[in-house]
C-alpha cells in the first residue's frame, strides 16, 4: 500500500513558475513508476510526466520544455517543475504510482495503482 501526499499548488501569473512534490509513504517507493496527471474543468484526467524505476523519463508534448519530473528514492518524493506556466496548464494536478505491468502504459491512468488527492494549479493570463 503507498499513499501519496501533494503539495504546492497555487494561483500564478502566465510566464511564472510553480513546484509540486509528491510524498510517498511506504518501503518500496523506488520500484514505482511515478507519474503527474491533470484534469482541467470539463477534460478528462490526462497524462503530464513520468518517472520509470530504470530513470526513463516521458513528458506529453504540450509540457516539453517547460516542465520537469524529478525523483528522490532516498526522500520517497516525486517533483514536478512547472515553468512558462500558461492558462491552459490550469488544472487538477494529480501524483500517481504503478507497478509497471506488461501491456500496460505509463501515459494511461488506468495502469496506475495509487493516487494523491490532488492539487490546485491555476494559471491567470
Amino acid at each position: 500500500q503507498v499513499q501519496l501526499v501533494e503539495s504546492g499548488g497555487g494561483l500564478v501569473q502566465a510566464g511564472g513558475s510553480l513546484r509540486l512534490s509528491c510524498a510517498a509513504s511506504g518501503r518500496t517507493f523506488s520500484s514505482y513508476t511515478m507519474g503527474w496527471f491533470r484534469r482541467a474543468p470539463g477534460k478528462e484526467r490526462e497524462f503530464v510526466a513520468a518517472f520509470t524505476k530504470i530513470s526513463n523519463i516521458f513528458y506529453t508534448d504540450s509540457v516539453k520544455g517547460r516542465f520537469t519530473i524529478s525523483r528522490d528514492n532516498a526522500k520517497n518524493t516525486v517533483d514536478l517543475q512547472m515553468n512558462s506556466l500558461k492558462p491552459e496548464d490550469t488544472a487538477v494536478y494529480y501524483c500517481a504510482a504503478r507497478t509497471p505491468k506488461a501491456g500496460t502504459y505509463y501515459y494511461d491512468n488506468r495502469a496506475y495503482d495509487y493516487w494523491g488527492q490532488g492539487t490546485q494549479v491555476t494559471v491567470s493570463s
